[in-house]
């Protein structure tokens, strides 16, 4: 389903960044100005081709990216009835994700950068999640420490300023959203799994004592072990509360994250938490960083909902960074990218 963003109605030529995001299952495009307005944004969501499998089928999401990025890029122009003048350049995700919808997305802008005669940005996926809490109005206050937490990722960074970042730990093994999706099938709860995790964790009390992975240890992450311990239950005892199994499966992945900001802004002197990501979107998530913000005096950062998933805007936004800072296109697709790189 195509869900638009309703934008401003006039620009001055070469005003936005066209951002194009394909890095997993959504094919996403946007409008952005300099100082975060978005303009114009549509999401083309697979999440129905891929539910049957319960995760991400690489080769139906390449497909389905082909079919859906030109028309998606069409209707986010027309939305602003927009053409190429009015774009300054494009931005476009090159990693980390998924090879095929990778190659999607670059190969598009790149088209698209050749018939307009506009530059072509490749932008990290990761530093496009940390310009998501700056869409539409939202500000960090530097220096910040960043969690960002997604399906494909969750780590802890320190950024000194908007274009500086230094991790300070990422995960050993599942990355928090992928342990979510896996709860989620081992509950019948279908793709996306993180929703109707959090969701049906509300209805009730966390009884069964899941581990904290590492929860008194540093800055890094593991969830491997907590989302093994779901499987062996439910193995075990196939008519446990299922209900009861996701209270107690997000109790525990919030106890771990909301320790980790703790013990990183006791060790860093920060004036924000930034939280990014997909799982950003989570209502636990946001009401335990709240408390660890209001315990530690410090600002707590967040993208709105509609922009915690990917999304084109983001990338948009970073694109921006990149030709303020006269990088290199970067146009080589890169499955593996670290947050520290451009």
């Amino acid at each position: 389903m195509i869900s638009p963003h309703m934008g401003l109605a006039m620009h001055e030529p070469n005003s936005l960044i066209l951002g194009i995001e394909s890095s997993c299952d959504d094919t996403a495009v946007a409008l952005v100005a300099r100082d975060g307005t978005v303009a114009a944004a549509l999401t083309q969501s697979q999440a129905e081709i891929h539910a049957q499998y319960g995760g991400v089928y690489p080769e139906l999401a390449s497909r389905a990216h082909a079919a859906e990025i030109i028309p998606t890029i069409r209707q986010t122009l027309a939305q602003i009835d927009s053409g190429p003048e009015h774009v300054r350049a494009i931005a476009v995700t090159r990693g980390p994700g998924l090879i095929g919808p990778l190659l999607v997305g670059l190969n598009a802008a790149e088209g698209l950068g050749l018939g307009w005669s506009k530059p072509v940005i490749g932008v990290n996926h990761l530093r496009g999640h940390l310009r998501s809490t700056e869409l539409d109005g939202g500000t960090i206050t530097y220096p910040a420490i960043v969690l960002l937490a997604s399906g494909g990722h969750t780590l802890m960074a320190y950024m000194k300023d908007a274009k500086t970042v230094e991790i300070l730990g990422g995960t050993r093994d599942d990355s928090v959203g992928e342990a979510y999706d896996k709860v989620a099938r081992m509950l019948g709860l279908g793709y996306p799994g993180g929703p109707a995790v959090d969701k049906l964790a509300k209805t009730c009390a966390p009884d069964i004592t899941f581990p904290r992975p590492m929860i008194r240890e540093g800055l890094e992450f593991s969830f491997s072990g907590l989302k093994s311990a779901v499987a062996r239950l439910v193995e075990r005892d196939p008519d446990v509360d299922k209900p009861t199994v996701a209270a107690s499966f997000v109790a525990a992945a919030m106890d771990v994250l909301a320790a980790k900001c703790a013990r990183a802004l006791g060790e860093r002197e920060a004036a924000s938490l930034v939280v990014v990501g997909g799982v950003s979107a989570s209502p636990q998530l946001r009401e335990r960083t709240a408390e660890v913000c209001a315990e530690a005096g410090v600002d707590l950062a967040l993208p709105s909902l509609k922009w915690s998933t990917d999304n084109g805007a983001m990338i948009a936004l970073a694109g921006w960074d990149y030709l303020d800072m006269g990088l290199a296109p970067h146009l080589k697709p890169a499955t593996r990218l670290s947050i520290e790189q451009f």
